[in-house]
């Protein structure tokens, strides 16, 4: 273990290129530094420094071990860190994105860190478009369905199952939907999708998977106008259940062929670095996955 450290002391003076510069970022003498280095290479018989009363040089060896030397370091840095993350307490600004029809689920998710956490503040951005999390300087953002190929890192939270939904009044003035088929006559609202219309998948026990693809009548980019635009009965929508479960339990919507499943969304929390997160971003991450594991609908 002595070894490790004399090779950091190595690694310092290889980056400040001199002892003395070393041993003023260490806390140590040059005449100790010095010292260091001389058992190093007499533990290893080899020549690292070229020195002379006014610069060093490496060896060949030198310079092969250093790089070695480099690296050691690095991760003895980043374990540290790692260490000192693992008991910060989540504190500063964090700053969330989020698409309209879910930014009403972070409030209850993420209340009992806040409550816990004096020092901790929040920004939550609320928006359907893809903002740039780098740009905007969002530290987490959560987003829906299939991703597409960036350089940040998502992990999944959740899924999220949906359902066909429509108002009471509209299937009461039009034709009954008894079948898959019967959807293709009624109005739908949708997601805008450039012209490809709606491709619905459903499936039910027993029964061959129904491929249908529809043209909305009623497009919006934002859930929750879809989702007041369905219950003012101006067509069926397929909708996440979590968001239309009061409704469907007041009856405000009803669920239109409840026996035949939809697609689920996957739920990303999205960063844009991997390692070394902040200990506000990993508490919030784990606050979101259990509460949104929790809401109607909702899978692993």
């Amino acid at each position: 273990m002595a070894d490790l450290r004399r090779m950091a002391i190595f690694a310092a003076v290889v980056e400040h290129g001199s002892l003395s510069a070393a041993g003023r970022q260490l806390g140590m003498s040059t005449s100790a530094v010095s010292q260091q280095l001389r058992t190093l290479e007499q533990s290893f018989g080899v020549t690292l420094l070229h020195r002379s009363t006014r610069k060093i040089s490496l060896s060949d060896a030198g310079q092969r071990f250093a790089v070695h030397c480099k690296a050691m370091v690095v991760a003895a840095d980043a374990a540290e860190a790692q260490l000192r993350l693992a008991h910060d307490a989540p504190t500063g600004q964090l700053r969330i994105s989020a698409p309209v029809g879910f930014a009403r689920l972070v409030a209850p998710a993420l209340a009992p860190m806040l409550a816990a956490n004096a020092g901790l503040t929040l920004h939550l951005m609320v928006a359907d478009e893809m903002i740039d999390l780098i740009e905007a300087r969002i530290d987490l953002a959560l987003r829906a369905g299939r991703l597409a190929d960036s350089s940040w890192s998502a992990r999944r939270l959740c899924a999220l199952d949906t359902v066909l939904c429509a108002a009471p009044a509209l299937l009461a003035r039009r034709a009954p939907v008894q079948a898959p088929a019967d959807l293709l006559r009624h109005d739908w609202l949708g997601l805008p999708r450039d012209g490809a219309g709606l491709e619905l998948e459903l499936s039910a026990p027993g029964k061959p998977v129904e491929q249908l693809r529809i043209e909305p009548r009623i497009t919006s980019n934002n859930q929750l106008s879809l989702q007041q635009m369905c219950g003012a009965g101006l067509g069926i929508a397929q909708l996440v259940r979590a968001d239309v479960d009061d409704d469907l339990r007041s009856g405000r919507l009803v669920a239109v062929l409840p026996e035949w499943h939809s697609r689920t969304f996957p739920i990303w929390a999205v960063t844009p670095q991997r390692d070394a997160q902040p200990a506000k971003v990993r508490h919030a991450i784990e606050a979101l996955q259990s509460y949104l594991r929790s809401v109607p609908g909702a899978s692993v």
